[in-house]
């Protein structure tokens, strides 16, 4: 026996909702807008407008290629891709909201920097509420994507008025 404990197999100490502060920004790896991930999310939300599979098609309506689904450019901003969960680990209740504006287009080929920044805290008994300014940037350092997300967080004493 190793004396190994599962449980403590982790990239961090959690931060439980005292711990965070606002302004605190957590990086998501940037990705480009492959061919392979247009098709793969049109197979998974059943989106089938030619605008974004029919290059003619979109050319005809003013756009440089393929469109990306909506949802798509949100997906980017999943905290799960980023260090937020890790950081958060055990204490991290629950993703409880999201919402999203959508600034730009987004095209195959383009490259998407999604981040997430602490903007709000509120205190709860035994938890807190989280709300994170969501954004993703393309390669050329346009706003395409601006929303919120907010995640219920484990206080880690709970009787803490913070």
């Amino acid at each position: 026996m190793t004396g190994f404990d599962p449980a403590q197999h982790r990239m961090c100490e959690p931060s439980y909702f005292e711990d965070l502060e606002v302004g605190q920004t957590f990086y998501i790896n940037s990705r480009t807008q492959t061919d392979a991930l247009f098709a793969a999310f049109q197979l998974a939300s059943g989106d089938n407008h030619p605008i974004h599979y029919d290059e003619e098609y979109c050319k005809r309506h003013g756009h440089r290629g393929l469109l990306a689904h909506g949802l798509q450019v949100m997906a980017q901003t999943a905290a799960g891709a980023g260090i937020f969960p890790h950081v958060v680990g055990e204490a991290l209740v629950a993703f409880i909201e999201a919402s999203a504006k959508f600034k730009g287009p987004v095209y195959a080929g383009d490259t998407l920097y999604p981040q997430l920044e602490i903007t709000e805290k509120k205190a709860g008994r035994t938890t807190g509420t989280v709300t994170c300014r969501a954004t993703v940037h393309n390669q050329d350092g346009d706003l395409v994507l601006e929303g919120e997300h907010k995640y219920l967080i484990r206080k880690r004493h709970p009787e803490a008025k913070t």
